[in-house]
């Protein structure tokens, strides 16, 4: 074997040794600090106040359904619920508007509201509203579970407005 393929092989293995341990203190790192909650729009004028998430807006076809005074045509209950609020947890305060769209609950960075939280999976819940202007509750199969009013969900379960939902520490409402 030649010195240069020699030294090749042995700059490869060294190259592939501080790759593994660069790694390792990745993985280390995210394990003691958490994972990174991105917020989400843009802060004009130096803002420092926390964002509370903005639910994206209705696609075209909602808006169409749209009155002329700004109502809903399909609104539904006059008792509907408007928005979705975190009471407890990292993120109290986070208001969602609910527009007839799913909200996906996780730890996953492309969720609607993402939970830093050690008991939530990165896909864990989602919510979604049902034909007749219901709240539907699902758990996406997580290890640690949702929980609506003290009950661990198995199936889709309609949310009665006020019904705290909870993933780890974190407590979700229905409200006006």
């Amino acid at each position: 074997m030649s010195e240069l393929t020699l030294t090749v092989m042995r700059l490869g293995f060294l190259a592939v040794l501080w790759l593994f341990v660069i790694v390792a203190v990745q993985v280390i790192r995210s394990d003691l600090f958490g994972t990174r909650v991105t917020q989400r729009g843009s802060r004009r004028g130096g803002d420092t106040r926390p964002q509370r998430a903005q639910a994206p807006a209705a696609p075209p076809q909602q808006r169409q359904q749209q009155q002329p005074g700004g109502r809903r045509a399909d609104r539904g209950r006059r008792g509907a619920p408007t928005k979705l609020v975190v009471s407890e947890g990292s993120l109290t305060g986070t208001t969602v508007a609910l527009q007839g769209q799913t909200i996906s609950l996780g730890r996953a960075h492309d969720s609607t509201i993402v939970l830093d939280d050690d008991y939530a999976s990165s896909r864990h819940a989602r919510i979604y509203p049902d034909r007749d202007g219901q709240w539907i509750v699902e758990d996406l199969g997580s290890t640690n579970g949702t929980y609506l009013d003290r009950t661990r969900l198995t199936t889709p379960t309609p949310i009665p407005l006020g019904a705290p939902i909870r993933i780890g520490k974190t407590v979700i409402e229905l409200r006006k």
